[in-house]
This record gives structure tokens, sequence and C-alpha cells, in this order.
């Protein structure tokens, strides 16, 4: 009796043992899967405050941080001044880098001393120049508009964009050409539709268009009921407009050479004849689009932000 006791004894110690053991292993199981969650967590919080705060690069990284900070503390990163710096890969300043670090803490794990544990994230985002762009809409702008001058450019005071006859006298070049173009590279179909050209204007031009030579579409357009439906569409709200060079070749085989693009905000427009005007301002615009890998690619105002590594 005196040796079933004993084992009986024995047994139960190892049973609680074991238990004690199998909840310790079941608890720090689940401490580890709260743990990567909080390391995905503190890794997005990361990935959004560098892509908020890369949107004020290369122009000021003093804005870049502060925005940085300002998201992490909205977002729970604890981002200091300390955790961000500053690359260049092709603009001087415009990749940042954003370092947090932050404590998990343990529950189950405390059984086997362990407090907590650290999980850190690591961001880098660029801001580029567009080099090719996305739901652009129909409308060109010289590159010698007195607004794209200001440095860094677009100047943001009320002004108009002129659709007059670009036609140079005596060249040959352009006639009937007045301000609009077919975002079509090379389109097999030729001149481009009203609809069309209503559909890119209230929603944009859904492919990316890259820069280079693009066929003019005919003036008679703006006057049509479609697009200038579509245009106070828009009235008010930001849309891009391709930027161009020089315009050259006759009639309808004129082309514009396009180097850019800048974000607008039409006010108002008006149409008479072969001519017309678009209203607004200029301003600065983060767009989706191909960022460019030339530190020779003109800037006027039109980034696209992603993330890197």
């Amino acid at each position: 009796m005196t040796r079933v006791r004993r084992q009986t004894g024995q047994a139960t110690v190892t049973t609680v043992l074991f238990l004690t053991v199998l909840l310790g292993m079941t608890g720090a199981v689940l401490d580890v899967g709260v743990w990567f969650n909080e390391d995905r967590k503190l890794q997005a919080t990361t990935d959004a405050a560098a892509l908020a705060a890369a949107q004020e690069l290369p122009d000021s990284t003093a804005l870049a941080t502060t925005r940085a900070i300002e998201y992490g503390d909205k977002n729970g990163g604890g981002v200091g001044a300390d955790d961000v710096t500053y690359e260049t890969r092709v603009l001087a300043n415009d990749t940042i880098v954003v370092q947090t670090e932050k404590d998990a803490p343990g529950i189950f794990t405390k059984l086997f001393g362990i407090e907590s544990v650290e999980v850190h994230a690591t961001a880098k985002a660029r801001t580029g120049v567009l080099s090719a762009a996305r739901w652009v809409a129909p409308i060109v702008v010289n590159w010698q508009h007195p607004m794209l001058q200001c440095t860094p450019p677009p100047c943001s005071s009320p002004t108009q964009i002129d659709l007059m006859n670009l036609h140079s006298p005596g060249s040959g070049d352009a006639a009937g050409a007045f301000g609009l173009i077919n975002l079509v590279r090379d389109d097999p179909n030729g001149n481009v539709g009203a609809s069309t050209l209503a559909d890119w204007m209230q929603t944009g031009f859904e492919g990316e268009m890259g820069l280079g030579h693009y066929w003019q579409a005919p003036s008679t357009n703006f006057n049509n009921s479609q697009f200038q439906s579509a245009l106070g569409s828009r009235l008010n709200t930001e849309v891009l407009f391709p930027i161009y060079r020089t315009i050259s070749g006759p009639g309808s085989n004129a082309r514009y050479d396009i180097i850019g693009w800048v974000g607008f905000v039409p006010t108002s427009f008006h149409a008479g004849g072969s001519t017309g005007r678009v209203n607004g301002r200029f301003v600065r615009v983060m767009w989706e689009g191909i960022p460019s890998s030339s530190p020779s690619q003109p800037s006027f105002g039109a980034y696209t932000v992603s993330l890197v590594e």
C-alpha cells in the first residue's frame, strides 16, 4: 500500500509539472503571436508615416520630419526626430528613412521571466518627378507659362490657361491646334473623338502616359457639350495636365513634345469659337505614376511617392 501511494504521488507531481509546462508553452506561443501582430502593426504604421512624410520631399526635409512625427503620434508609432534620416537616390534628399521600435509586453511568458520584447520596423519612401502618369486630363500647358517659373514650381496665384491657336505665323506648324491633346501615343485611330476627350477630362486617361510626342486633338471638341460638361464636373478639384515644350507639324498632324505634368485646380472656363480659356491655379500634387530615374528630368511640381527596398 505504501508503494502504491508513493507511485500515485509521483504521478500527481508529474502531471502537475506536465500541465504547467504545457500551459507555459501554449502561453508562450500565444505571446509570440501577439508580438508578431505588434511587429506587423508597427511596420504598417512606419510605412504609412514614411509615405505621408515623403510628400514634402524633396522640397523640405524639415516639413517631412514634422509630418512623420505627427503621423506617428496619431497612430501609436512613437516616431521621433532621431528616428528620421534622409538619403539621395536621384534628387537631393528625395528619400526618407523612418526607423521605429516599441516594447511589446508578454503575458504568459512572464512565467519564464520575459516581461516584453522589442519590435522594430524600418521604412523608406522616395519622392520622384513623374516620368509617366495615369489619370491625365487632355489640356496642355506650355512650359513657359508664367506660373511655372517659380522656384520650386508651380506658382499658386490665380491664373488662366489660354486655349488659342498655337500656330506660329510663317512656320506652317500647329495650324488648327488649340490646346487639346490625344493622350494615346501614335494613336492608330487618328483624331480622337469628343466623347473620348470628355471621358478623359472627367476621369483622366486610364493608361500610363509617358514623355514624348503626341498628336493634337481638334479644337472643335472644346466647344462640344460633352466636353464642357466633363470640364464643369472637375471644377474645384485637382487635375493633371501635360506640359509641352514645342508643337510641330501642320493641321491634324501637329504633335506636342511632352516634357512633364502639372497639377491644376480649374475654377471656371470660357469657350468662344476657336479660342477658350480655363481659369484656376496651379498646385503641387502627388500623383499616381512612375518616378523618373534621371536627375535632369524637369520638375513642375508633379511627383509620385513609393516605398523602396
